[in-house]
This record gives structure tokens, sequence and C-alpha cells, in this order.
């Protein structure tokens, strides 16, 4: 998969330490893999790429699961055995969020979910707490709803739709 995905000229490859069938991070009811489990993939894929600049990312769930300080051991491990990016998906608090970027030395990702689990936060904010890259998984989903929803509304109560900038 990261010779393909490789070739296919991705930049990044993540893995993800949740049992399968994964969930949502922000939804309740995940389990993760044993730590050793998570390792050995992050070995393999790092073994199986050809271009040291592809990237490999791996995500952890267990902040959820296991707890904050078992999240950040487990993202430890795995920059140990090759990750380029950590990525501690689901932390609930402000407090959490600051303490990442102080106790991981690699680069990280954070995911703003909106009406998820981790408090939103202004990327200055999270730039300057020195967060690598900052994920708005859901937002442009949400917004894309949002506009067909009006679009939908404004036919419902005016039994056409026209050009209109506002709903564009």
């Amino acid at each position: 998969t990261v010779r393909t995905l490789e070739r296919a000229g991705s930049d990044c490859v993540q893995l993800e330490d949740q049992v399968s069938p994964k969930r949502c991070g922000h939804f309740n009811g995940k389990e993760v893999i044993s730590t050793q489990e998570m390792i050995s993939k992050i070995k393999s894929a790092c073994d199986a790429r050809n271009d040291a600049n592809l990237m490999i990312m791996a995500r952890t769930d267990a902040a959820a699961t296991e707890g904050l300080d078992a999240a950040i051991e487990r993202a430890q491990r795995y920059a140990e055995a090759g990750a380029d990016l950590l990525f501690v998906e689901a932390v609930t608090t402000l407090d959490d969020i600051k303490a990442l970027p102080q106790r991981l030395s690699s680069p990280q990702l954070i995911n703003m979910v909106i009406g998820g689990k981790t408090p939103v936060t202004h990327v200055n904010d999270l730039s300057g707490m020195g967060y690598a890259l900052i994920l708005y998984a859901n937002a442009a989903l949400q917004g894309a709803v949002t506009g067909m929803q009006n679009a939908l509304r404004h036919l419902q109560t005016h039994g056409k739709l026209d050009e209109d900038p506002a709903l564009v």
C-alpha cells in the first residue's frame, strides 16, 4: 500500500491504531490495537517507502480509551519507530492541546472537528503552541451541507431557484 500510494504521488501516509472497523475519532466506542502492533505497522511502512520524502504519520486514538498520558507514550514510541508526524486524536481540553507539543518533540497534527471533542482553537494559537499541521476535517463538508440546505429551503419557500449570489 505504501509503495502504491508513493507511486501515485502521495506526500504522506497516515497509519492509525484503531481496531477495524474504525470509528470517527470524536465518537465513543473506539478500541485501539496494541502499541507493539502499531509499531510493527510503522516500521513496515518506513521500510517499504522508496522516497525518503514520503512522510509517515502515526495517529493514535488512545486518549479516549487509555487517557492522555498513555496516548502521549504511544505517540513517542511511534516516533521512535520512524513516524515523521504524530496525530493524537480527540484531546478534550485546552490544557491537553497545549501539552502535546510540549511533551512530544516530533511535528504534530491537530484535528479541529466542528462539534467534536477537541475545543476549537484559533489557528494562530495552535501554530504558536508548535503544531505543524491543523486539520479542519469536516469544515468544508459542513459548509457544503449548509449551502445545500439553504438552497433547498429557498426552493421550498419560493417554488423556484434562480441564480442567487447568496445561494452559491
